[in-house]
């Protein structure tokens, strides 16, 4: 590379992801496949519009891969219309309310300080800004979500729209359960799976493509694609969700990363991927279950995901002490807010893990004992920098052992 200040940049960064356990929830790696087509020719070109019906000339690649990529989109989680433009998920929540909703009008979605997202209506989100959102969250005790509670509030609000998915909860959702409510009030249905749509293809969780008006998810999660997100709707909202894509928030689509969401799509289709997914949530049944054994209090108990939380306050700590201490042994996670937190969000009272990115580095139940008593030990010994360093060694050797994907 001519420039060697970025070139510098990028080895930095992929020599930290080698030494490092990545347990960041939403982070994951990619194949090989899937970072060559999103550095492909296909970044060069501007293609305003759809497959058929573009604004540029010279589009007919741009419409194939497009296509491909639906198509395969389609079969995989077996929804009637696809569209995989958008460029985040927030931006695929965006278009779904542009479709839909006007100003002001009544949204009900899971609460951000009990496991929502910023686009689920958060004041200091465009969401929460424009339209009128009241919230559910879950049970004080069991820290789950209670179906009971949501009829109730969604009998009492009577929303246009109900969200249903989170970016911090690790139980399954019962999407059959949240349609029956939303007939209940004549309200939409919007499930946003970005953190579990892997686990969907790899069949380890419901699919609620039959039981949602719209589904939105990200790409670069569970499901090992590039940065992006798609949205999946019955036929009656194709028009509708077109239209809020483009011309409504986006401009031309990254063709690129179309391209890797195709080949992403097809890697998830196969027997493989069911095998990474089941992997992913075992190492995340093992690793809770080891810190949970080693003391420490995990967010309603378990995980049936890839992720869950751990409540580091019953030891006296803050999240964020705890995520800095982790990070001094190469162990990276974020500190997490747990339900009914005392404490602010830049200082949380957990700290959120996943194991996505380790398991696509075939890391499995072994290393999982191994790390959750690394994990342990080092909260306990967070302001011990000899013991640290000490921990820090027992890192290495693990990581010593892994490559990560698409750079092998």
């Amino acid at each position: 590379m001519i420039d060697k200040e970025v070139e510098k940049l990028i080895h930095q960064e992929a020599i930290r992801h080698k030494e490092d356990l990545n347990l960041i929830a939403s982070e994951n790696y990619p194949s090989k496949e899937v970072l060559r087509a999103c550095g492909s020719i296909f970044s060069t070109k501007y293609a305003e519009g759809y497959p058929r019906k573009r604004y540029y000339e010279g589009c007919e690649m741009a419409d194939e891969i497009e296509e491909l990529a639906i198509n395969r989109a389609k079969e995989l989680f077996g929804c009637d219309h696809v569209n995989v433009q958008p460029h985040s998920g927030t931006q695929a929540n965006m278009a779904v309310y542009l479709s839909v909703l006007n100003s002001n009008d009544s949204v009900l979605s899971m609460r951000l300080d009990q496991g929502g997202h910023l686009s689920h209506g958060s004041k200091v989100n465009f969401s929460g800004k424009i339209y009128n959102f009241h919230f559910y969250g879950v049970d004080r005790e069991a820290e789950i979500i209670d179906y009971d509670e949501v009829q109730k509030q969604a009998k009492s609000v009577n929303p246009k729209l109900i969200v249903c998915g989170a970016s911090a909860y690790s139980r399954v959702i019962d999407f059959d359960r949240f349609s029956k409510i939303a007939k209940s009030v004549g309200a939409l249905l919007l499930s946003d799976v970005a953190h579990i749509s892997g686990l969907i293809a790899g069949k380890m969780h419901p699919n609620p493509t039959r039981f949602s008006d719209f589904v939105t998810t990200t790409t670069h999660k569970t499901l090992r694609g590039p940065r992006g997100a798609i949205i999946m709707c019955s036929e009656k909202f194709k028009n509708d969700i077109d239209k809020a894509v483009f011309p409504g928030i986006q401009g031309g689509p990254f063709l690129n990363m179309i391209a890797g969401r195709a080949i992403a799509f097809k890697e998830a289709n196969s027997i493989n991927f069911q095998e990474y997914s089941k992997n992913v949530v075992s190492n995340a049944k093992v690793l809770s279950e080891v810190i949970i054994a080693n003391g420490f209090r995990v967010v309603s108990g378990g995980t049936d995901n890839h992720q869950f939380t751990i409540d580091v306050s019953t030891q006296g700590y803050t999240g964020s002490e705890v995520a800095t201490a982790l990070k001094k042994i190469g162990i990276i996670v974020n500190k997490n807010g747990i339900p009914y937190d005392k404490l602010p969000p830049k200082i949380t009272s957990g700290v959120r893990i996943g194991t996505p990115a380790l398991t696509s580095r075939g890391m499995l139940n072994g290393e999982m004992q191994l790390i959750g008593d690394i994990i342990s030990e080092a909260i306990y010994a967070k302001d011990d920098n000899k013991k640290l360093n000490l921990l820090k060694s027992r890192v290495k050797d693990i990581t010593n052992q892994f490559s990560f994907p698409g750079y092998e």
